[in-house]
């Protein structure tokens, strides 16, 4: 079973995009929307938390674990995979082989939370490939919170878009990295606020590709042709209307979220 954690509910594109390419494999997600959001929070917090989540999905049978958190995957990973003798995948490296491959100019740009820009794990996985290239980095505490309230189409968030892209536009990068899995819902107001030459890196479709080439490989975990995707099991911290509208937004049909 593949087990998936975020800090909310931005994880479930990860969790879609899974769905979407690897139906027969059966799937359990928390989102941790009662401590949200992690990019706010100390590296020391952060692990605790992983912790806590890969402990549950362990519990409840999963035998492979996704990081479906930038936050979480740049200052958690290696002390999960020390602490788990289980399959660990993370959302940077994929997102970051996607950008390398896609990145025509060298100038590539990353948004997330603090705590992922702060690591500086995109920077060091794109420069120790190709140190010739170009890294901007802005940080964007505030999408993550608008998102979980379910302000994606509200003209505020359009204003801190602008706000938060201009920087970036100014230096003419053609890749941008969407360095947190909250951030594919707003990939449609992202696109038309930092260029339609400038192409966008979704990390959920990243991880998701990356998943399906893993386990092409993989004889441990057998996918089941008999499995129903709407049998996939959606666990949350706290549950709230938000939670639950973007959850359907997200799958396209209503989803049974259930709190712990």
């Amino acid at each position: 079973m593949i087990g998936i954690f975020d800090s909310g509910v931005g994880g479930m594109t990860v969790a879609r995009a899974v769905e979407q390419l690897l139906p027969n494999y059966p799937l359990l997600y928390l989102g941790d929307i009662a401590r949200t959001p992690y990019g706010t929070k100390s590296a020391r917090t952060i692990i605790d938390y992983s912790i806590d989540n890969t402990r549950f999905l362990l519990d409840n049978g999963a035998t492979i674990i996704i990081i479906a958190c930038n936050t979480a995957s740049s200052v958690a990973t290696d002390r999960l995979r020390r602490e788990f003798n289980v399959p660990i995948i993370e959302v940077i490296s994929p997102a970051v082989e996607q950008a390398l491959m896609y990145s025509q100019k060298g100038r590539i740009g990353i948004i997330g939370t603090r705590a992922t820009i702060r690591s500086g794990v995109y920077e060091t996985k794109i420069l120790s490939q190709h140190p010739e290239y170009k890294v901007f980095s802005t940080a964007c505490p505030l999408l993550v919170p608008l998102v979980e309230e379910g302000w994606i189409g509200k003209r505020e968030t359009k204003m801190i878009l602008r706000r938060y892209l201009h920087s970036l536009k100014d230096q003419q990068i053609d890749t941008l990295v969407l360095g947190c899995t909250h951030y594919p819902l707003l990939k449609h107001l992202i696109q038309a606020r930092i260029g339609k030459k400038v192409t966008l890196i979704d990390s959920s479709v990243a991880v998701a590709e990356y998943l399906q080439h893993y386990l092409a490989g993989e004889t441990a975990l057998i996918p089941d042709p008999r499995h129903d995707p709407t049998r996939n099991r959606y666990f949350v911290t706290d549950l709230n209307e938000s939670a639950q509208l973007i959850a359907a937004k997200i799958f396209h049909r209503p989803i049974d979220l259930q709190p712990i």
